[in-house]
């Protein structure tokens, strides 16, 4: 065991987000995503089950030890509502709560027309399959650098 690790993080994932580099990107993806074969394309073929869990408790853990990309307009990608779809996103907003309670800097979100997300997903590192029940609440996170003070 670790202190300060939120227990969520699996040691699967911890080594994946430290593998990263700046610039590397991670999905962390909803129950109706296409995760599994998603992350066979990906070039790393990395994916995390974390099935028992939702997007936001993931998003908030990996937020405390994965710094935001600081060098881009918009280092967090969500996939756009088609325009056909009634589907609200609620959730986006817990999003931004999350990000801003992290200490990250986040001017606003770059939206991706749906099947543009996928190709851009499967450029990711690695894929984060959770339990999430909430539509469209897909994500990519672009790692930025640690800064020492």
């Amino acid at each position: 065991m670790l202190k300060n690790i939120p227990g969520i993080l699996s040691p699967d994932l911890l080594k994946i987000l430290m593998e990263m580099g700046h610039g590397d990107e991670i999905v962390i993806a909803d129950s109706n995503f296409p995760a599994a074969s998603i992350a066979r394309h990906t070039a790393s073929r990395k994916l995390i089950r974390l099935d028992g869990h939702g997007v936001l408790a993931v998003l908030e853990a990996v937020l405390k030890v994965f710094p935001l990309d600081q060098y881009v307009a918009k280092p967090v990608v969500l996939m756009q509502v088609d325009p056909e779809d009634p589907v609200k996103t609620p959730i986006w907003g817990q999003y931004r709560k999350i990000i801003k309670a992290g200490g990250e800097p986040l001017k606003d979100f770059e939206l991706m027309e749906h099947f543009a997300f996928y190709e851009r997903a499967r450029n990711a590192y690695a894929v984060v399959a959770t339990g999430e029940l909430s539509q469209y609440a897909n994500v990519i996170l672009k790692k930025g650098c640690v800064i020492s003070s």
